[in-house]
């Protein structure tokens, strides 16, 4: 391999792809709406919040030089060369990256025409399986193209989607969130007219405690169930914790709420992240801590309680 002078490299890797594509070759780049685009070679390659994710693909980048190597199948020396050459020729001028108010595009991949993966996936964990379809017919739940991933999206107070997490539906668990999913508006599937709101790490665990709640003859449509997108953990003296802004947002949205129920994984990440958030929590709400009886997680519990056997592979975060 040829050598590659690091400072090159290095000042390559500072361009992202919007500002290269603006400043060498503008024809590639058409724009979707607002600080979204996609190329003109590649229609399924997304640009948007200084990322790009090439969807027909599954895989994306954050820089020019990603661009170069990953899509263009230039050899990594050429890629730096190529940039660090253009930015000697004619300098560029990089894309605006100042935060403003308006809202994120969020980016979602194209929905499948049938939603067969998806129910197999899901009812084979477990999930009720007229629940899925409520969630499918309200736009809560999707199949997407080309994977046939499972995609869970949460929408605003007008009913518009503004956030969406994805999950695998192969025995490889890949998960992560869509381009310009914006937390606070996380996945739910019920607003109950009460004073309790029960939170979960994942949408598949918040489904899981819904089937559950069904098969107790309880109607899950009267509680309020709330999927956090993940958990922050505890500061180093593991007593205080962020607030999840998709919990910042609900309690925002629903004064009325007393009391909390935090249903995290039963494990050591998920109990030490529920007893600190109980601890920042507890002086204004009642809060309880009601992990699965049984099993890692409510979907592990459910499993249990269904006599069905689920393999649990290694899960890789990403993001989209």
């Amino acid at each position: 391999m040829p050598y590659v002078d690091a400072q090159a490299v290095a000042q390559a890797r500072e361009m992202d792809l919007l500002t290269y594509l603006q400043n060498y070759e503008p024809q590639e780049l058409v724009k979707i709406s607002g600080d979204n685009y996609c190329t003109r070679s590649h229609d399924s390659l997304k640009i948007s919040n200084g990322k790009w994710y090439w969807w027909s693909r599954g895989f994306g980048g954050y820089s020019a030089l990603d661009y170069l190597v990953k899509v263009r199948g230039l050899r990594f020396s050429k890629a730096v060369e190529t940039i660090v050459g253009r930015c000697a020729a004619e300098p560029p001028v990089y894309a605006d990256k100042k935060k403003n108010n308006k809202p994120k595009l969020l980016l979602l991949p194209d929905k499948s025409a049938s939603n067969r993966v998806i129910f197999r996936y899901l009812c084979g964990r477990g999930i009720d399986r007229e629940l899925v379809a409520k969630c499918v017919s309200e736009g809560k739940v999707f199949e997407s193209l080309p994977y046939h991933n499972v995609v869970f999206v949460g929408f605003d107070k007008e009913n518009k989607p503004r956030y969406a997490s994805y999950r695998t539906t192969g025995r490889m668990r890949i998960l992560g969130d869509c381009s310009g999913s914006d937390k606070h508006y996380s996945f739910r599937i019920a607003d109950g007219n009460n004073d309790t709101v029960h939170i979960f790490e994942c949408p598949i665990d918040l489904l899981s405690y819904a089937t559950l709640l069904k098969m107790k003859g309880y109607d899950y449509r009267q509680y309020n169930l709330l999927s956090l997108a993940g958990i922050y953990s505890p500061n180093k003296d593991k007593e205080l914790v962020k607030v999840p802004a998709a919990l910042v947002n609900y309690l925002q949205d629903h004064p009325n709420t007393k009391q909390i129920a935090i249903h995290f994984d039963n494990d050591e990440k998920g109990r030490e992240a529920a007893v600190a958030l109980k601890n920042r929590l507890q002086n204004d709400y009642k809060v309880a801590l009601l992990p699965p009886p049984q099993g890692k997680d409510f979907n592990d519990f459910l499993c249990l309680q269904l006599n069905m056997h689920k393999h649990k592979n290694k899960e890789r975060n990403d993001e989209r």
